[in-house]
């Protein structure tokens, strides 16, 4: 047999952590081979035939951010290489770290809280990434510096394992392939609780009185908190999660220049921070869509 020869890598990047389930088109491919990714070995989940190529599925080795050379190689029936049947592909695949500039989910999630506040509770309402930070530690209050009074604040979120949404079976869907629609697997789902702190501050009494009112108006009737799919794509719908007050709303006691606060906390239910790696692919399917049929209620 010729030496391997390789014409497509999907995906063409990852994380690296490794674990990715790479696609490699192309021909000459043994029953048996060997994969590596730069001076890592891969673990070759399967080949097969398909449409002329052939296809090899392989599970990425944790390597340094960087390009790397994938090489493969042919081995016989006893699992030796094959002489001549050895092929390198220079910068073939690419490791990189999740961009941390990049818009994701949970930065949609915490701009729609922030609006929703806004609309409903305060206009002066702002999000904090730590209460740690303080303009003044040695004075023993620990409360964080608003410009304008009365304001509300946004802290978190803490993650915590939600058991409740998260899924324990393999998730199916038909994706693009690299020879069309196929039905992909998918690892179980990581999904976690949001709980977030909200800290309302005023110089007066009564004012704070109200700002807790609306606060708890706020968490009593919101719900929901519903958001695009996909936000360059409104045909793939919404995804909405449940909204939970959390213990009670607590006046606190250390008072600064006459600065009164309050503090609540509330959960946001079932958020999925990982959706899963592919960790398997079938052969093409005829139609991305399953066939069903009408339910009749009189049907036996």
């Amino acid at each position: 047999m010729p030496a391997p020869s390789l014409t497509l890598v999907v995906p063409p990047e990852g994380v690296p952590g490794g674990g990715e389930l790479v696609r490699l088109v192309g021909m000459h491919f043994a029953q048996r081979m060997r994969v590596w990714f730069g001076d890592q070995p891969a673990v070759v989940v399967g080949t097969r035939e398909e449409a002329g190529q052939t296809l090899a599925d392989v599970r990425s080795p944790s390597h340094v951010p960087g390009e790397v050379d994938l090489v493969l190689e042919n081995l016989d029936a006893r699992g030796s290489p094959v002489a001549g049947e050895r092929s390198a592909w220079p910068r073939a695949y690419r490791y990189a770290r999740t961009s941390l500039a990049r818009e994701g989910d949970l930065t949609r999630l915490i701009r729609q809280l922030l609006q929703l506040l806004k609309q409903q509770v305060l206009e002066n309402t702002s999000t904090a990434v730590s209460v740690e930070y303080d303009d003044m530690p040695g004075d023993g209050v620990s409360l964080i510096y608003l410009a304008k009074l009365p304001a509300v604040s946004l802290t978190g979120p803490t993650l915590r394992r939600n058991r409740f949404y998260s899924q324990n079976v393999l998730r199916e869907e038909v994706v693009v392939g690299s020879l069309g629609p196929e039905l992909a697997r998918f690892s179980p789902t990581f999904t976690v609780d949001l709980v977030f702190s909200l800290t309302g501050v005023s110089t007066r009494t009564t004012e704070l009185l109200h700002l807790m009112t609306a606060v708890a108006r706020f968490l009593h009737r919101q719900r929901w908190l519903q958001l695009p799919r996909d936000a360059a794509d409104d045909s793939l719908g919404s995804v909405r999660w449940e909204i939970d007050a959390e213990g009670d709303l607590r006046t606190l006691p250390d008072v600064r220049d006459n600065v009164h606060a309050f503090s609540c906390s509330f959960v946001v239910r079932g958020f999925d921070i990982d959706e899963g790696q592919p960790v398997a692919s079938s052969r093409p399917v005829v139609t991305p869509e399953l066939q069903t049929r009408p339910f009749d209620p009189g049907d036996p």
